[in-house]
This record gives C-alpha cells, structure tokens and sequence, in this order.
C-alpha cells in the first residue's frame, strides 16, 4: 500500500474545508497534520468538528507535526510572511490564489523561489473536469491554432489563467482594455445557504478585450456570477480547424466534413447503473477526454479540481515536477491587477515583461 501524504493547513477560513473534507473522502491518501488557526475559540471549533489538532503559530505546529507540505490558505496580504516562514524551513508549501496581494509582493516571493523556496499554486480551474476536457480538445490539435477565448467562468487571475491557457500563452507583454458595468439582479445563493427572501441587489459585471500577441483573449466575469442561479458560465474558443461552444464541438475530420459533438458527462449511479455515484469522466464523440483520477469517490467538480492540486503537489514534495509554480501564479495574478487598472483609469493597459519570465 502506498504511503499515504501529510500535510498540515495553515487558515481556518472556507478554503480550508475544501482541504479537510477532501483528506477526510480521500482517507487512504492524505492525512491531516494540524492547522494553524490563530483564533483559540475556531482552533476549538475545528478540533471538534474534524478530530485533529490546532496550533496558533506556524512554530508551535512545526514543533509538533512533521508534514510533507503545508498548505497556505490565508489572506494575500498575509500569505507571502508565511511562505517565507515555511522556506527558511526548507518546507514545501502550497499556496491558495493569489500569493501575493500586489506586484512588489510578487517579486519579493520570486526572489524567494531563487534562493531555493519550494511553492507551488493551488490554482484549481484549469483542473476541473469540464476545463481540463476543454483543453484537452485543445491540445490535441482538432482545433487547430487557437487564435480567440472568451471565459466567463471565474474571476480574476482564476479567469486570466483560463485565457492564458486556452490561447497557448507564456508571458509576453499583452495590451487591455477594460470596464465596469452595474446592474441590477435578484439575489440569489451565499456561502451561509439559499435565499431566504427576495431581495435586489446590484452586480458588477468587468468585461476585459485582451491582446495576447495577436490572440484575443476576452474576459467576463459578474461579481455574483458563481452561485446565482440565473447568471450562467460562458466560453468559446475558435481556431482555424474548429471551435468549442460552451459543451459543444464544431469541427472538421477534413475540409468537406463537419462533424458536430457534445462533451458528455459520464457518471455512474444514474438510471438504474449499480456501480456508485460519481463521475467517471467526459468524451466527446467516441474519445475520452477527460478521466476522473478520483473515481468512485463522491467528489464536486471543484473538489476534483481541489484534490488534483493537492496529488500533484504531493508529488512534487517528493522530487517530482512542478504543475503550477509562482511564475505561472504571478503572471496570472499580474495581469488580472493590470485588468482592474485598466478598469479604474479607463485607458489601454500594456503590460511589461516581469522577471518570472525568466524563470
């Protein structure tokens, strides 16, 4: 039986629980050593809720726990201090979105990563099923060079990744233009549940036309966007050879035959099938696409998502690759603080090349 991973949390926020109820689901991979939560009264609520130990100072929990990584899920205006806490330590981290909270702190952690820190972002979108089927399609080639994305599926760098990975995209200048629109929209899910009554609330909408080296990359996100139930997600991607529309595929097998196709879902438990809940994986056509490397385990896409950031960084704890280090992170983040620039000044944004570039 393989060794199971250890990891300890830093945070008690709401990322956290994606990390404690994916260890918990995956018990014969992962195992949690101790959170650091500052506050003693939610340190206590954690230790009942999920039967392990808090400590309130990353010192106190490296006095007693001896993880493989640590996983980071505080603020960003906090995070790099505990990044460099952990690399004095010479202890691998993964870090929650963004690691830092403005360019200078960015730089401060590349310099960071060159005296040898080990960090690796926990940047999820591009893991979940549906993204990764997408851009899988991608790389195989049915769609030729992609030359335009549209995401409208998350916000910020998370969008900006998604972009950045449809189009093929290193870290080049890019220009942008930008703005802001307000609207109004009925209330819809919070964290804390349903709606309760109806209420109007008023949604910011940034809408952002980027010039990726000749690519066009366009950015969509409503603040809202994530848990109403009437604001859906949206994203196209168009090369010469065909192009993805939402979960839909128009593309050529040769110059005179279209074939039209559909990313399929394939989950188990469904209509009479004994095998479990979950889902298996998607294809399109007669090819899979995309598998799900935690089946039959009961998992939401995110969590999928979650938990392939956290076997790849188990990995790369162990010698293994990176799968998403901070240049990649900075230069998501970097451009998504160019987008609310461009936003709040109105003008065309270009950015410059950054020293991760090098990396």
């Amino acid at each position: 039986m393989a060794k199971k991973t250890s990891f300890s949390i830093i945070g008690g926020g709401f990322r956290s629980e994606f990390y404690l109820r994916i260890a918990k689901e995956l018990s014969d991979q992962f195992r949690i050593s101790g959170m650091v939560v500052r506050d003693a009264d939610k340190g206590q609520h954690f230790e009942q809720q999920w039967n392990l130990t808090t400590y309130r100072t990353v010192v106190e929990l490296l006095e007693n726990e001896q993880p493989d990584f640590v996983v980071v899920s505080v603020d960003r205006a906090i995070c790099p201090e505990y990044l460099f806490a952990l690399a004095e330590r010479g202890i691998p981290a993964l870090t929650e979105t963004p690691p830092a909270g403005d360019l200078e702190g960015l730089l401060a952690l590349h310099e960071l990563t060159l005296s040898g820190a080990r960090i690796q972002v926990a940047e999820q979108y591009h893991f979940q099923p549906l993204h990764a089927a997408r851009l899988a399609l991608i790389e195989s080639g049915r769609l030729g060079t992609v030359s335009e994305a549209y995401v409208s599926a998350a916000h910020g760098y998370h969008g900006v990744n998604l972009l950045r990975k449809t189009l093929g995209y290193g870290y080049g200048e890019v220009t942008i233009r930008a703005m802001r629109f307000e609207s109004p929209l009925m209330g819809g899910p919070t964290r804390s549940g349903p709606p309760i009554e109806e209420t109007l609330i008023t949604t910011k909408r940034d809408l952002a036309w980027i010039d990726f080296g000749g690519k066009l990359g366009v950015f969509d996100f409503s603040s809202d966007q994530y848990r109403s139930w009437i604001r859906s997600n949206y994203v196209s991607v168009r090369g010469e050879r065909g192009e993805i529309i939402d979960q839909r595929a128009n593309l050529l097998l040769d110059y005179a035959t279209p074939q039209h196709l559909d990313f399929n879902r394939i989950n188990k438990g469904e209509d009479g099938n004994l095998e479990g809940y979950f889902l298996q994986g998607i294809m399109v056509g007669d090819q899979w696409v995309y598998r799900n490397p935690f089946a039959p385990y009961r998992l939401f896409d995110d969590e999928i998502a979650v938990a392939t950031s956290l076997a790849k960084m188990a990995d790369y704890a162990a010698g293994g690759p990176d799968f998403y280090g901070l240049p990649d992170a900075s230069q998501d983040h970097y451009i998504g603080l160019m987008i609310e620039q461009a936003i709040t000044t109105g003008e065309t944004v270009k950015t410059s090349i950054q020293p991760w570039a090098n990396s």
